[in-house]
């Protein structure tokens, strides 16, 4: 499978009981889609499945495999701290028909790159779909290093890594010794750097609530090679990364962000708590910046 395009890690949108809205959960998946991105991550930590039970993560992907109904290829997170849980994600994800799994190193454990590597094996042997590695060591607390990369060379679905480590000396690592491994993008700010590396993709979770925004990018950058035109966007999407990076509110950040494109989104699970109105007053300020500006550069009203 190549990963090619925008490819947004969805929200799971909650009523104030903390139960599932569906009727937003459909309407994200149809703004998205509509809005042109080109595939679905379910399961990842903008979906906060950690803060979901496993009942909660198969509903989630039987219910998004409907909604998505083959439209847009559709990404499963298999994210656990224990590699038994991560396979039965795994089996689920191949049960209900997903596209491709999404497959990161166990938090807390601080897993070894051969541990790092069995684990990623094992739930590739139950699943046999193709693999977007998840490399997050500022989440994780280790690096899939080239001891991992090269162990995981014995299957050929390691086929993309979302590369998240902020380290551009990994990027070009990655870009020069594993070829076969597709680079992703996962650290938003460096999206630029990542495409003129050679990355075909992008997992954004701030695509969620700006799509046309993350695509235009990607469109000047790795469709038409203009780097100049993608550098005055990227210049015009850097506040936003800011103010998303910044003070811990992520996940809320990314939920409001719905809000005002008239997704209510819900607050997030505990321990995590909703933005303050200066946030949402200050995230609202960039937002209309941003698409203000890229219109300008792109001629096309976003």
């Amino acid at each position: 499978m190549q990963f090619e395009g925008i490819y947004t890690p969805v929200v799971t949108p909650y009523h104030d009981d903390f139960t599932v809205n569906e009727a937003a959960l459909e309407q994200v998946v149809e703004h998205l889609i509509g809005a042109g991105v080109h595939g679905l991550v379910v399961a990842g930590s903008t979906g906060e499945y950690y803060a979901q039970t496993m009942d909660e993560r198969f509903w989630m992907m039987s219910r998004m495999k409907e909604l998505i109904a083959g439209r847009v290829p559709m990404v499963v997170g298999t994210g656990a701290t224990r590699t038994e849980d991560s396979i039965d994600y795994a089996r689920e994800a191949r049960r209900i028909g997903a596209d491709a799994i999404l497959v990161t190193t166990p938090p807390y454990a601080y897993p070894t790159g051969r541990e790092i590597a069995l684990h990623a094996l094992a739930i590739d042997r139950e699943a046999n779909l193709p693999v977007m590695l998840y490399n997050y060591p500022g989440r994780m607390s280790v690096n899939m290093d080239e001891e991992t990369l090269d162990r995981l060379g014995r299957s050929p679905n390691f086929c993309g890594i979302k590369e998240s480590s902020g380290d551009i000396n990994r990027l070009h690592m990655m870009a020069r010794d594993y070829p076969h491994i597709a680079l992703s993008c996962g650290m938003d700010d460096q999206a630029l750097e990542f495409f003129a590396w050679g990355a075909r993709s992008w997992v954004c979770a701030g695509s969620n609530f700006a799509p046309e925004a993350h695509i235009a990018l990607y469109e000047a950058c790795a469709v038409r090679g203009d780097f100049t035109t993608g550098r005055a966007i990227m210049s015009a999407m850097l506040p936003l990364m800011r103010v998303l990076e910044q003070g811990g509110k992520f996940v809320q950040c990314i939920k409001y962000g719905l809000t005002l494109r008239g997704i209510d989104a819900g607050p997030p699970r505990k321990p995590l708590q909703p933005l303050n109105k200066d946030d949402k007053r200050a995230l609202a300020e960039v937002i209309t910046t941003m698409n203000t500006t890229i219109s300008q550069i792109t001629g096309q009203k976003i």
